[in-house]
């Protein structure tokens, strides 16, 4: 799952809930262009040095990459730059489904980098041009890229969707625009090849909760209401019938173990880590391909 922070609620529920995810190995990316110079690394399984990062204000940046990964020391900047792509290359070529969340059609271009940048670092804005992609350049883009990915992994299924979350810095009418361009170009990508298809996040947002009252204090970011109905729109339309049961069996057992108990010293909390653990055991033994070997080694520590 790689793309803006919507994507990041989306891919954490699917975390939450077993699912296998690769979650924004590059970090949050906005832009079609960042996130398929970020795919491309992965296929051509480059590996960064010291020329692919800069320091800024004593922290070592890569224009590749989200914040998240930028250090004051360099050598760990690098190492963990490193360390995701050799995992995520891997992970790329076994993966059935590639999801991609487009948040904006507006880049920031690095004059003296001569390259479109995932993040500008808060860089001075002299630095960049800024511009908006039209649907001709996403579209070549893609199409090439799709052709890329498919070489490495033949089967690979493609999903986009279109962050709801606004650009309001933008403006109103360029935040518009940008999502239109956005649009546009993956309605012309989906019809390129088999098994590309569309998530309509944006839609589903604007659409059918209107209302303010599913977004944030900020007015920009949709809230936890809003997440959870997207959520289940998302269950709805990809979820098999046979793995309905098995998440609502598995959030029994998620909410056991995120519950924090006023006095966990008491008999009669152990009692309950025990009972969890038994539960844990019986469901990992009725699913094996649901890896729980980290919450069964945490409530063995625990109980």
């Amino acid at each position: 799952m790689m793309g803006s922070c919507f994507i990041e609620n989306i891919g954490r529920l699917l975390i939450e809930n077993k699912f296998n995810v690769n979650l924004n190995p590059f970090g949050i990316l906005y832009n079609p262009q960042s996130i398929s110079q970020a795919l491309r690394i992965l296929i051509n399984k480059k590996k960064f040095t010291e020329k692919d990062v800069f320091e800024y204000k004593g922290m070592h940046h890569s224009f590749w990459h989200h914040g998240a990964f930028s250090d004051v020391d360099k050598d760990k900047c690098l190492a963990n730059i490193n360390t995701e792509i050799v995992r995520s290359e891997e992970y790329l070529r076994k993966a059935d489904i590639l999801f991609i969340t487009f948040g904006t059609a507006y880049v920031f271009y690095s004059k003296e980098q001569d390259m479109v940048v995932g993040n500008c670092h808060k860089l001075p804005s002299s630095c960049f041009d800024r511009y908006r992609l039209n649907v001709e350049d996403i579209l070549n883009d893609w199409k090439q890229l799709i052709e890329e990915l498919r070489e490495v992994n033949p089967m690979l299924q493609i999903i986009f969707t279109v962050s709801p979350i606004r650009h309001l810095k933008d403006g109103t009418h360029e935040n518009q625009l940008s999502k239109s361009t956005l649009l546009l170009a993956i309605d012309q990508i989906i019809h390129l090849y088999e098994g590309l298809h569309y998530f309509p996040s944006y839609e589903i947002v604007l659409d059918e909760l209107r209302d303010y009252r599913f977004y944030n204090e900020d007015m920009i970011h949709p809230n936890q209401v809003a997440i959870k109905y997207i959520w289940e729109r998302f269950s709805e339309t990809y979820f098999t019938p046979e793995a309905h049961p098995v998440i609502d069996e598995w959030r029994k057992l998620y909410q056991a173990l995120n519950h924090r108990p006023i006095n966990s010293d008491s008999d009669e909390y152990k009692l309950f880590l025990r009972q969890t653990l038994l539960k844990l055991k019986a469901f990992n033994d009725k699913y094996p391909y649901i890896c729980c070997s980290n919450e069964i080694s945490d409530l063995e520590n625990r109980s």
